[in-house]
């Protein structure tokens, strides 16, 4: 696939905000129950029940009380509630999580270009597609600047948004993230996937931190939105996971070392 149609297909899921249902990066070619294997098309009537079962990643249910955004509606109200007061710590969370949530997305896109992982494609421009909007709504909802992190006095922009492209990120520390992983992920397809891993570690471990954060400060609608964003990454880790054992990687991806082996995470 070439980089033009990568870009025309995301800018299509970008202004639909969501493509079908599946929350995880399911397989594409659903057919009347969803069991198709996936390549990033879809074929025939999806349920709203369809689970995939070709390449590991499965499909996420169909939310019965998903909006026209794509977003649950839990996420929507806690959008839509009254403001929470918000530590500076906390302001700091939701800025810095928006650049991670934005570094996934790109990231699983840009690899794909180099490396036809159908797991990255379909996440990138399903689940991070939605992520990446709650956090960014969260921003405007508190009128926090993402790009000029720390510093959250400043009110959001998003004309300065928009001035950073593909793969560039105003926060050092997520650069130079986006970078290695890139520089990794381009490599094989075994990389690729071991990439997705190492990207849903990061969110889940930063995610844990900040719905403590939340919660002792009893902000529930940040705390809605981070839960929805913690549950994202843990279906995606494990569809990455399965993907390195489809290779025949039979750790997935434990095969990276105990910073990365998590089965403790919840699965569907």
């Amino acid at each position: 696939m070439n980089t033009k149609r990568v870009k025309n297909l995301l800018l299509i899921s970008a202004l639909f905000m969501v493509i079908g249902c599946n929350d995880s990066g399911g397989n594409g070619n659903g057919n009347g129950n969803g069991n198709g294997q996936g390549n990033g098309k879809r074929q025939g009537q999806e349920t709203s029940q369809g689970q995939g079962n070709g390449n590991g990643q499965g499909e996420e249910n169909c939310e019965s009380n998903q909006t026209e955004e794509g977003l649950p509606s839990t996420v929507v109200d806690a959008i839509n509630s009254n403001k929470s007061e918000l530590t500076q710590d906390l302001k700091d969370s939701i800025t810095y999580m928006f650049s991670e949530e934005k570094l996934a997305r790109e990231v699983y896109l840009n690899v794909y270009e180099q490396q036809s992982v159908k797991q990255l494609y379909n996440i990138a421009t399903n689940a991070e597609v939605k992520h990446e909007k709650a956090v960014n709504d969260l921003a405007v909802k508190y009128d926090l600047n993402v790009t000029l992190y720390p510093d959250t006095e400043a009110s959001y922009d998003a004309t300065s948004l928009e001035s950073y492209g593909s793969g560039k990120f105003p926060v050092v520390a997520i650069q130079e993230l986006y970078d290695m992983l890139y520089d990794k992920g381009i490599q094989s397809q075994q990389d690729a996937l071991e990439v997705g891993c190492m990207v849903e570690v990061t969110d889940v471990s930063d995610l844990d931190k900040y719905i403590d954060q939340a919660t002792t400060s009893k902000a529930s609608d940040v705390l809605d939105v981070f839960d929805f964003l913690r549950k994202g990454s843990y279906k995606h880790y494990w569809a990455f996971d399965k993907g390195l054992k489809n290779k025949g990687i039979s750790d997935g991806c434990c095969s990276l070392g105990t910073d990365y082996c998590h089965p403790e995470y919840p699965q569907d």
